[in-house]
């Protein structure tokens, strides 16, 4: 195959802006494209940079009611008219010019390299600007207007997929994604998320197993705020692998939102770059264990912009391009110059922080023993005990 990704870019996403104090600042976005530009991961050959127009109305329409669509149209030419019940116009999505437009370029981007994807063309294909989870059918929630994600998932199934697996490692739960497919056995959604007890959306507890048509077509860890590197990556290894191994995915769609970072100012865990790296890998060794390298890998949330956010998806980037950058590789100088010189932000001198060893973290497996009397174990243990047996696995061993 001569392409190893198809990377989703183009300067106009940046113009997905709620405005000025919002946490979703677009300069995430510019930063990791630029920071991709700097260490060599746009280069043609065996990546190709491309740019979607947006998604027609029908396509929006696989996952979104005909009139929340029109709402968004009203609403982007006259953000006057944004309608609160369709979740426009609020705090947290307010209303601005364009937005129909970008928000179903985004979601093109991702239904885009899916098909890509699919269709053999690309090994792999990465929309950094999408994974916009919380988007329901029918409004706006969480910084997200069209659900990108559920969209390319649907592409999937209308093209003949009838195995999607799709596993989300944002810090917030993948409410939106997972009730698009309730209760479709076609798709598997695995979120990793802090506990809805203590953050938005509020839901994600590991009772949630999907519909009556689709036992255990969803998966929910919710783990405690504070968990670190070795009990995320912990986490991850003791449900991801058995369940997808278990689902047998033609494709995997993975949702890789760096507000997990322990500087993230939205979310409470204490993951570091170097994990988030790791899951990216574990996300791509999965792929091309159980469906022949078949991987759409989308960003998500995260709110440490300058610091955090481009060094994480600029990693995801150079996994899916086969051109992964070490996390001891110095930041490029005229990056953080830029960085520094047009935001005043400090920024780390590598690509890590400096938490692994040689690339590495030690976490502990699940084979060394279950401890019910540590948090984030009892939130690994529920999910287990949720959906394991719906696969056939044992929740204690397996």
């Amino acid at each position: 195959m001569a392409t190893s990704a198809s990377i989703v870019w183009d300067d106009g996403f940046s113009r997905y802006d709620f405005g000025p104090g919002h946490p979703m600042d677009p300069v995430r976005l510019d930063l990791t494209a630029r920071l991709c530009r700097a260490l060599g991961l746009f280069e043609p050959g065996d990546v190709q940079v491309v740019s979607p127009e947006a998604a027609t109305d029908e396509a929006l329409a696989r996952v979104h009611s005909p009139g929340y669509i029109a709402a968004v149209r009203a609403a982007s030419a006259d953000p006057g008219r944004a309608a609160q019940q369709f979740g426009l116009g609020t705090d947290d999505d307010p209303a601005f010019p364009g937005m129909h437009e970008i928000s179903a370029r985004i979601a093109q981007g991702s239904a885009m390299v899916a098909r890509q994807v699919w269709a053999g063309e690309v090994a792999h294909g990465v929309n950094f600007t999408g994974g916009l989870h919380h988007a329901m059918r029918d409004r706006a929630a969480g910084f997200c207007i069209y659900n990108d994600a559920a969209l390319a998932i649907g592409e999937l199934l209308a093209a003949g997929a009838d195995r999607v697996a799709y596993v989300d490692v944002d810090a917030h739960h993948g409410d939106g994604v997972e009730r698009a497919f309730w209760d479709d056995p076609r798709v598997l959604t695995i979120s990793l998320h802090e506990t809805g007890t203590v953050l938005f959306p509020g839901t994600g507890f590991p009772r949630e197993t999907g519909g009556p048509g689709a036992p255990g077509a969803a998966v929910n860890v919710a783990l405690p705020p504070g968990t670190k590197d070795a009990a995320w990556l912990r986490a991850v290894h003791s449900t991801v692998p058995a369940l997808l191994r278990a689902f047998r995915p033609q494709l995997i769609v993975s949702q890789h939102g760096a507000d997990t970072h322990f500087t993230d100012p939205l979310a409470h865990l204490a993951v570091s770059v170097d994990a988030q790296r790791l899951v990216m890998e574990t996300m791509h060794e999965l792929a091309h264990e159980l469906c022949d390298g078949k991987w759409v890998a989308l960003g998500g949330g995260g709110y440490q912009v300058t610091s955090v956010v481009p060094r994480s998806w600029a990693h995801l980037v150079g996994i899916a391009a086969h051109r992964p950058v070490d996390v001891d590789t110095a930041l490029p100088a005229s990056w953080v110059q830029y960085v520094t010189g047009t935001f005043g932000a400090e920024v780390p001198p590598v690509m890590g922080d400096g938490t692994s060893e040689g690339g590495r973290i030690w976490w502990r497996p699940w084979e060394s023993g279950y401890d019910p009397d540590n948090s984030a174990d009892l939130a690994i243990m529920s999910a287990r005990e949720a959906v394991f047996p719906c696969y056939g696995l044992d929740a204690w061993y397996d």
